[in-house]
């Protein structure tokens, strides 16, 4: 089957493009950087979010501003996904004009860029243009084209969950927070696997016009919720069990399964018949966090599924998911989250139990 192009699709969809020459006067530029081996949705999905503010922006006020948008890449013309689709008509980074507001890079194929002139050159224009932009964001391994440009250097950063040891392992000097949806540390920005890069998109429309504006967003593209930066892109029972052998995965299942029994060091070292040392040492070995981190996530993944599914208090939520008090609760919620149980209650619990008083839920 042949490529789809899509560019005459893509600048239907722009509310307002701009042709990548210049800002304007009541525009705030965004240029969605892809390459060959680009993945589509890490490009199409933030550009409909920023095409739709356009929709519901606010026409009044002191300064009201559209969305400029434009596609780009380091040499410009078409660029090729890594499914096919192509994007003809991509402005060439080196006629973008100067006063960008967003610089967002696309995840995909990475390593396609390596040392080739295409990378090279999209390295040197980053590293010249990212500090006169208002924000630099990456999406999925797009976070690896920011780091090699040395905007990661000392900042907090995430990725797809499944290349977050490679990118800690490649920029030693940034803290990769494996578990979140995006991360916002000063102006630059990095989002999770494909769809989160929706979210993050979501997220600066927010930012920029208003909690208003971004619900209105996402109810026109048909968005069942807004994930805030602060949730888990994975559980953290699955997440381990991908990197343990057999032997660990039966525990790390049992675990999950008894989040209220007693999982301290010394009664799991005995359940595997190992010295608490070894045991300690070998399980972050064959997880990536020690034995007491992943109780806490298994506890937490219970709390927030409670949350989401029932009305019950703190305390029965607390008590039922193996964290034991309320206190604990919201220690581990405001550790691992960003966000009190409350908070993360109201934005995710399910329409079939907001109204329901609490104790009619089982």
């Amino acid at each position: 089957m042949a490529p789809t192009d899509v560019a005459g699709a893509l600048s239907s969809a722009a509310a307002d493009p701009v042709p990548g020459l210049s800002g304007r006067v009541g525009t705030r530029t965004v240029v969605l950087i892809g390459f060959d081996g680009f993945q589509a949705l890490d490009l199409v999905g933030p550009m409909e979010v920023f095409s739709k503010a356009n929709t519901y922006a606010p026409t009044g006020g002191a300064t009201p501003f559209r969305y400029g948008l434009a596609i780009a890449s380091a040499s410009g013309d078409t660029i090729v996904s890594n499914s096919g689709l192509q994007i003809s008509g991509a402005v060439p980074l080196g006629k973008l004009a100067d006063d960008l507001d967003t610089i967002m890079v696309s995840g995909g194929s990475v390593e396609a860029l390596g040392d080739s002139p295409e990378g090279r050159s999209l390295l040197l224009w980053l590293k010249t243009h990212a500090r006169n932009a208002r924000r630099v964001a990456s999406v999925c391994t797009g976070a690896f084209v920011l780091g090699a440009a040395g905007l990661l250097e000392g900042r907090r950063a995430t990725t797809h969950w499944a290349n977050c040891g490679r990118l800690q392992e490649m920029f030693p000097g940034t803290q990769v927070v494996a578990d979140a949806i995006y991360v916002a540390d000063g102006k630059v920005y990095t989002s999770a696997g494909v769809t989160a890069g929706i979210d993050l998109a979501l997220a600066l429309v927010e930012q920029d016009l208003g909690a208003e504006v971004a619900l209105a967003v996402a109810r026109d593209l048909v968005l069942y919720l807004r994930r805030p930066g602060g949730q888990s892109q994975f559980s953290a029972n699955l997440a381990a069990q991908a990197q343990a052998s057999d032997r660990f995965r039966e525990l790390l299942r049992w675990i999950a399964e008894h989040p209220t029994d007693d999982l301290g060091l010394p009664a799991l070292a005995d359940r595997a018949a190992m010295s608490e040392r070894n045991f300690g040492r070998l399980f972050k070995a064959q997880t990536g966090m020690t034995p007491s981190t992943y109780v806490e996530l298994v506890r937490l993944d219970r709390a927030k599924m409670l949350l989401e599914t029932t009305n019950w208090p703190l305390a029965r939520i607390a008590e039922r998911s193996g964290l034991g008090s309320v206190p604990t609760f919201i220690r581990a919620c405001h550790r691992r989250i960003g966000v009190t149980p409350e908070q993360y209650r109201a934005r995710f619990r399910l329409p079939a139990v907001a109204g329901e008083a609490p104790g009619n839920t089982p």
